[in-house]
């Protein structure tokens, strides 16, 4: 059951890193590129979408790392585990104070209501993206190495 709970804790975990991966790495180099209005249009859609979606996966990957700590407290690796557990955490603190405040902006603007300073506000939320990406990914390789 430990076995099956680690490997289903896992591919959460490691999904939902590849997902901010590719917005890191595939989805903002493309929007960046777009002509106009369209790179910003596209990032408010992108907001709107993935800001649904993130939060639960973040907060279910949260929940099954401290249910894997938990439940194999006394296994190798846990120490670990819950390392990966306070990235994690540190992602979500990371997310709501920094990245969650432009991005609800961000999914409201339109190219006549924006502010002036909307393009510095998106590259914010480009670095402070690319430390969370960071973060999370130090969280899953601990997650993966405690389980092997």
């Amino acid at each position: 059951m430990l076995n099956a709970l680690e490997v289903f804790t896992a591919v959460v975990v490691g999904v939902m890193v590849g997902v901010e991966f590719s917005v890191l790495f595939v989805m903002a180099p493309i929007l960046r590129a777009l002509p106009g209005d369209s790179g910003q249009l596209g990032h408010a859609h992108g907001g709107r979408i993935l800001g649904a979606v993130m939060p639960f996966w973040y907060i279910g990957s949260l929940v099954l790392v401290a249910v894997r700590a938990l439940a194999g407290w006394h296994h190798q690796g846990t120490a670990l585990v819950v390392t990966a557990g306070g990235l994690l955490i540190l992602s979500v603190v990371m997310s709501l104070l920094l990245l969650v405040p432009i991005n609800n902006r961000n999914r409201t603007w339109t190219p006549e209501n924006r502010p002036e300073d909307w393009k510095e506000q998106l590259d914010r939320w480009f670095r402070y993206h690319c430390v969370r990406v960071a973060v999370i990914f130090a969280a899953f390789v601990l997650l993966v190495a405690a389980l092997v």
